[in-house]
């Protein structure tokens, strides 16, 4: 699956009820979106990986990191905790500035935390119920209300600001095969109904981050490097 598919493999807490009326549909974009990863993202990953230097791989990594802390401190302020929202900011100055635009985390060995936020976190902290499980193409698991965020949290994403378009194109694209690279040791994770295994961990990945980990991560020893 795509990034979004992998991504839920990170950080589950108990099993969670499931909504999915159009599980028929959702099976069949499931497996038009495995079939594009397995034979596009996945490869292209794959050799963006072994290209890439250590160093100038990690840095990558952190560079992407900063410009989510922006979408993070944005969606900290909206659901009301000013002590996350501080957090984040001083990470996005620090790392912005003395950490040369996120190429190094001195956030971090300040005591910064890293906080995970997103606007779909933010409209269940406003009481909108998650909705039907949906598989969107390309895109990989989702929820009616999560669906409904993605295009408004977009707007909190940096680099969909950068001009000219063909840098920011660019920048999108290397983010997403970036992300994808990260996520190449966990492949394996998946068994038995691959589509069941994803809706599950989707769903349970999501309340695990609305709940800020307050569920507890059983994956946290297996998943810890990533």
């Amino acid at each position: 699956m795509l990034i979004a598919c992998l991504g839920v493999l990170i950080g589950l807490p108990a099993t969670a009820e499931v909504s999915d009326p159009l599980e028929s549909l959702n099976r069949r974009t499931h497996a038009f979106n495995d079939l594009a990863d397995k034979h596009v993202l996945r490869p292209v990953a794959s050799g963006y990986r072994q290209v890439m230097p250590g160093p100038v791989y990690n840095a990558a990594g952190r560079v992407f990191g900063n410009l989510n802390d922006v979408g993070d401190a944005v969606n900290n302020l909206l659901q009301a905790k000013p002590g996350a929202f501080i957090n984040d900011l001083l990470r996005v100055a620090v790392n912005t500035t003395v950490g040369l635009g996120g190429l190094f985390d001195p956030a971090t060995k300040l005591g910064l935390t890293n906080h995970e936020e997103d606007f779909a976190q933010t409209l269940a902290v406003w009481g909108v119920p998650r909705g039907p499980y949906l598989v969107l193409p390309f895109l990989g698991p989702s929820s009616l209300r999560d669906a409904f965020a993605r295009p408004v949290g977009n707007r909190a994403d940096p680099l969909r600001y950068l001009r000219p378009v063909a840098h920011r194109n660019l920048g999108l694209a290397t983010r997403l095969v970036q992300q994808r690279a990260e996520l190449l040791n966990v492949d394996a994770a998946a068994f038995g109904d691959r589509y069941l295994f994803f809706r599950e961990a989707y769903v349970q990945r999501r309340e695990y981050l609305e709940q800020d980990g307050r569920a507890g991560d059983p994956f946290d020893e297996e998943f810890e490097d990533f």
